[in-house]
């Protein structure tokens, strides 16, 4: 958590600078992305909320996304983690989001996923989606990496 937090500390850091603020959507990183924001004194600057969308259910209730919107889209994909981003953003009226989702082990997810998949992204006055594959089916250790790749992520889009 260490490295996670200091990750935190950097783009908290950033944030505050630039007087932006952020909202975050996470899923298979279980709340770790917005862990390592809060870790950081004076977040309150920066970070205006977040939810763990884990479930159909959460998605609904947390972030309002109608099963038609996700119509020819599925969890776990690009598309579905700009979509995450981009409503989060809207509901915070933040200056950027960052979301992931994936399966973080130890097996895959229904879709066909393996462990250690995510798809992360930002949006904001730059917006980004990557993938990730870990290669790994250790939980804990892909909810870390999950956390740390969207910190990066959001960092890179802060200094573009």
């Amino acid at each position: 958590m260490q490295e996670l937090e200091a990750l935190g500390a950097e783009v908290g850091e950033r944030l505050k600078e630039l007087g932006h603020t952020v909202a975050v959507a996470e899923s298979s990183s279980g709340g770790l992305i917005s862990a390592a924001l809060l870790a950081v004194p004076g977040a309150s600057k920066y970070y205006l909320g977040g939810a763990v969308v884990y479930t159909p259910k959460a998605r609904v209730l947390f972030m309002d996304i109608p099963r038609e919107a996700l119509e020819g889209m599925r969890s776990a994909s690009e598309p579905y983690a700009l979509l995450l981003a981009r409503t989060a953003r809207e509901r915070f009226g933040a200056t950027w989001a960052v979301s992931e989702t994936g399966a973080a082990g130890p097996t895959g997810n229904p879709y066909g996923d393996a462990a250690g998949h995510t798809c992360l992204a930002v949006a904001g006055p730059v917006e980004a989606v990557v993938t990730l594959e870990t290669g790994e089916a250790d939980r804990s250790a892909n909810m870390h990496a999950f956390a740390a790749a969207a910190l990066q992520l959001l960092k890179r889009a802060l200094d573009a």
